[in-house]
């Protein structure tokens, strides 16, 4: 791991405190009021929406390739009501059986993996019918001059960002691996650079 990298997780969550406050918690909140049964959630970073998961989870598992990130969220889980546990595993390589997961949480993890098409068939691998992903992601603008900015600035926003891809088609990226979208909600990002704004909160099935 890079020396940014040990940087990067010792300052995320201060840096992105005014975000949460601003209405990102909120978003949070609400969506995984919907989590329940074996959940899994897949780029967990160090930890943002362990506040926010009910009593209607019965196992939790934390998704998380960057050890620096994946040390801070184990250190969160003492003490943790809910069972849960640290994978340190990429979202294109889960290690856990087919079908074996009720729910997949990804908030703001998509736009980070390396390989988001193999990202998402691996969560309509783990997940049992009738399984549920529910997301927030920020994603490529509708307006041509903010999509424009996301192309100029996606090789250097991408080394600030630890991967971060601000351009992504995310939307269109989960319909390609057979997912039906709803309870779609587009919105912003509050107190966010415009190139990663555009932000989209809600769930989706997988087709057969």
């Amino acid at each position: 791991m890079s020396f940014w990298g040990k940087i990067f997780a010792a300052g995320y969550d201060r840096f992105m405190a005014g975000t949460e406050k601003a209405g990102l918690s909120a978003h949070r909140q609400a969506l995984l009021a919907k989590a329940a049964g074996r959940v899994l959630e897949i780029g967990a970073g160090t930890g943002a929406n362990l506040p926010f998961y009910r009593d209607g989870v019965i196992e939790l598992i934390l998704s998380e390739p960057a050890e620096p990130m994946a040390r801070r969220l184990a250190r969160r889980l003492e003490g943790y009501a809910i069972p849960a546990r640290v994978l340190r595993a990429p979202a294109e390589d889960i290690p856990v059986p087919e079908r074996s997961i009720d729910v997949v949480v990804s908030t703001l993890a998509l736009c980070s993996v390396a390989d988001p098409t193999r990202a998402l068939a691996e969560v309509r691998r783990v997940l049992r019918p009738p399984g549920l992903l529910l997301f927030i992601e920020h994603v490529r603008s509708a307006d041509p001059k903010v999509a424009a900015w996301q192309d100029r600035l996606r090789r250097p926003w991408a080394w600030f960002g630890r991967g971060c891809q601000t351009n992504r088609r995310t939307l269109e990226l989960m319909r390609d691996a057979r997912f039906t979208i709803r309870d779609l909600r587009e919105t912003e990002l509050p107190k966010a650079p415009s190139i990663v704004r555009p932000l989209v909160v809600g769930s989706a099935v997988p087709r057969s």
